[in-house]
């Protein structure tokens, strides 16, 4: 325990972190101070430098690899070894280290074990090289007891694991070598003290001659030197050797410290397979990938030559990962990829960009009609079978197209609008391959700049809700309100809800907003409570995505407990795409949500395609029929037969009906006579703001009650074919309710949604 009295300074900015090291440190004997960022480690070495530093790579203001370097560069402090702590994950983090000049680097979560012997050896080294700093003098001093100076020196060498060889410049042989250096070269001592230098490296003697007079001379370059070393056997390996000069008894000592680095260049080899290589495919990743098109663009300027980029993904591939599992997919990309690669010549490039993204470099002289040569090839690859594990499978991709110098110059510019075009591929349909226009650049900068006006929208609480009654049919009287989320975008007003909601969607922000919509609807239920407006259930519009990424429950929770209103004033609405999406975990949320009293009813019903077995295993209380088939529900027989199926349908499983999008009298007539509980649509009112919907539900409006008129049609034959329709789904959903679990295939898919409102 020769360093059991050593000072350590632990730099971390996590405090956890921090006492950690100093619980595994102390117990060794060792002295702990801490810092918790960059400068404040600067601030404890100037005031007193500790023996060992350990210093966290991540740190807020001045990372780990600043503090090093300004501690290596600084005379006074660069014989302080460091360890480095890095993350698994961080690629690149180990080569940066040993850039930045540490001795050492440990990975967390750090191991005991290897944290005391890598803290012992570092010491050791310390020790040594204080000692060998001052070695001229003590043995000028100590000359007379060079017998018993000399074992104390072999014992030091000894105890550090690199080898230590010293040479006398006039023979040029080892006149001391340690344990480590006879265990590294496969010599024993006394074979060793019999040699020189040119013995066991691949270079000559006077190559060494050489080097050693520029030791002496001040000449050689600082710092530690990578060269080849042999083994006895004959092998050859790295290693890394520092080299002092010290003047003895009239003549020069030349002392070597030598490190085996194999296995630190292994790592950084490997190191380096994972910063430029995708793990799963071995094709260049984003960064080679970029790199190659760099380079490629440059030779291609000289040459007078085009540079074809096409950016390539894969259709619906989630699908694969979400049926299939994660492992099938990663087999398809690894296939996938392999057929790439034969449809382009060896000079061309293919990459991984990530996902289910790749991307080709192609060098040609006649472009576009070779690049749509290249993306006939790939769509004709791709178009055979996938088999894994006896599963088989096609795939289709969309492509974009992007040319230098057409386009751009500029690589970066190349890929950003090769993605712009492969966006527009998939926009017509998929399976297809599209050039990079003027207007895609145009449309991209468009979308751009709306969702980072959309993302400021969250931040600043620029979204607002607007209210829409739902009335009961039979007695005309308000039901209760839908929310709908309304943009007031400043310098542009209230922004249509089908302009921002998709792209909302389609980046993820919908989940943050519809947290807050539940929030903000919750927080008005609870103002109204305390009026005399009283109770008034609100539904509000719930995205799929809510689900999967985000905390629906937990959301509702909030937002109850925070206004303190009764559960059973909220009403959760989804589409039927959402309810059928990751259904396990869709239909735990909503169990538990509605053992709380919250209701839950399904927009747009009839739009998409629903299992009546699926429709009967979620806890929902209510259907809204989607406005498609309420606009003309009077005058189209096909519609009609719809809405009056859909209705038989839920009443059947004791489930509410509402109708939305209900503008005439002749629309509330019919859904009157066909027992339609609830309506909503402009007939009754449009969507107000608060201040207006106030008015009205102070006001009491309300629809003059049902007196069972007969609905007024314009088709002579409608009605009949629409009762005639509904009574043969009303009765296939008789026949069902015992069957409708091992009837799966019992679906419904009617027609695509018009554009919802939210």
């Amino acid at each position: 325990m020769i360093h059991s009295a050593a000072t350590i300074l632990i730099v971390d900015d996590e405090f956890q972190n921090r006492k950690l090291l100093e619980a595994l440190l102390q117990p060794e004997g060792y002295r702990t101070v801490t810092a918790a960022s960059g400068a404040e480690a600067l601030a404890a070495i100037a005031s007193t430098p500790p023996d060992l530093v350990i210093l966290d790579v991540m740190m807020p203001g001045m990372n780990g690899y600043e503090v090093a370097k300004l501690l290596k560069n600084d005379v006074s402090t660069a014989n302080i070894p460091i360890i480095m702590l890095t993350a698994l994950d961080e690629r690149g983090a180990r080569l940066a280290a040993l850039d930045s000049g540490v001795e050492d680097f440990l990975t967390k979560p750090v191991d005991r074990s290897e944290l005391w012997l890598r803290v012992r050896n570092m010491l050791r080294l310390k020790s040594l090289s204080d000692f060998l700093r001052d070695q001229s003098s003590i043995l000028e001093r100590k000359v007379q007891e060079r017998t018993a100076e000399l074992q104390r020196f072999r014992t030091a060498m000894d105890c550090t694991a690199d080898a230590i060889m010293l040479v006398r410049r006039s023979t040029m042989l080892f006149i001391e070598v340690n344990g480590t250096a006879c265990e590294l070269f496969g010599y024993t001592r006394e074979q060793l003290l019999k040699m020189g230098p040119a013995q066991i490296s691949a270079r000559p003697l006077l190559e060494f001659e050489t080097l050693y007079d520029a030791t002496i001379d001040g000449r050689a370059p600082k710092g530690p030197i990578e060269k080849l070393a042999r083994h006895g056997d004959g092998s050859v390996f790295p290693v890394e050797v520092s080299r002092q000069a010290l003047h003895s008894n009239g003549e020069w000592i030349l002392v070597n410290v030598i490190r085996n680095i194999t296995d630190r260049k292994k790592a950084e080899s490997r190191l380096k397979q994972l910063a430029h290589y995708d793990s799963l495919t071995g094709l260049p990743n984003r960064t080679l990938f970029f790199d190659t098109l760099r380079k490629s663009v440059a030779s291609a300027a000289e040459r007078g030559w085009h540079v074809v980029v096409m950016f390539i993904d894969l259709d619906n591939f989630k699908n694969v990962n979400d049926t299939l599992g994660h492992g099938v997919g990663d087999a398809l990309l690894t296939q996938v990829s392999d057929r790439l690669v034969q449809c382009v010549r060896l000079r061309d490039t293919v990459g991984r960009l990530g996902g289910d993204e790749f991307a080709l470099i192609l060098g040609m002289q006649d472009a576009p009609r070779g690049a749509e040569i290249v993306a006939a090839k790939i769509r004709v690859a791709l178009r055979a079978p996938f088999v894994i594990n006896e599963n088989e499978m096609t795939v289709t991709a969309s492509i974009g197209i992007t040319i230098y110098p057409e386009d751009s110059s500029d690589p970066e510019a190349l890929i950003r609008f090769a993605d712009t075009a492969m966006y527009k591929a998939k926009q017509a349909g998929r399976n297809m391959y599209r050039f990079f226009t003027a207007q895609m650049n145009i449309d991209a900068v468009a979308r751009l700049v709306l969702e980072t006006a959309l993302r400021k929208a969250i931040e600043n609480e620029e979204f607002v809700l607007y209210y829409q009654p739902k009335v009961h049919a039979s007695t005309g009287r308000i039901a209760g309100l839908e929310a709908l989320l309304r943009w007031d975008r400043p310098g542009h007003g209230l922004v249509s809800p089908d302009k921002f909601i998709p792209v909302l969607e389609e980046t993820g922000l919908i989940v943050r907003v519809g947290s807050w919509v539940i929030a903000a609807a919750c927080k008005q239920i609870g103002e109204w409570m305390r009026t005399s407006i009283g109770p008034v259930q609100i539904s509000v519009n719930v995205a799929g995505r809510q689900f999967v990424e985000g905390d629906l429950e937990g959301d509702v929770d909030a937002a109850l407990a925070a206004n303190d209103i009764p559960a059973s004033l909220l009403e959760l609405e989804l589409t039927e795409s959402s309810l059928m999406a990751n259904t396990e975990r869709t239909t735990n949320t909503l169990k538990s949500l509605t053992s709380r009293g919250v209701q839950i009813s399904i927009d747009d019903f009839g739009t998409g395609y629903s299992s009546l077995a699926y429709l009967r295993r979620f806890p929902i209380s209510k259907l809204k029929i989607d406005i498609a088939f309420v606009c003309n529900i009077t005058t189209n027989a096909d519609d009609a037969a719809i809405a009056l199926t859909i209705i038989r349908m839920a009443h059947t499983l004791k489930l509410e009906v509402i109708a939305e999008g209900v503008e005439t009298a002749e629309q509330l007539a019919y859904l009157r006579h066909h027992r339609c509980d609830q309506i909503q649509g402009f007939y009754f009112s449009r969507p107000l703001p608060v201040a207006g919907i106030e008015t009205l539900l102070y006001d009491g409006k309300s629809l003059p009650p049902s007196r069972q008129a007969e609905p007024r049609m314009t088709m002579d034959d409608g009605l009949k074919t629409a009762e005639g329709s509904a009574e043969l789904g009303n009765a296939c959903l008789d026949l069902g309710t015992e069957q409708s679990e091992s009837r799966s295939t019992s679906d419904i898919s009617l027609r695509p949604p018009l554009q919802r409102d939210f």
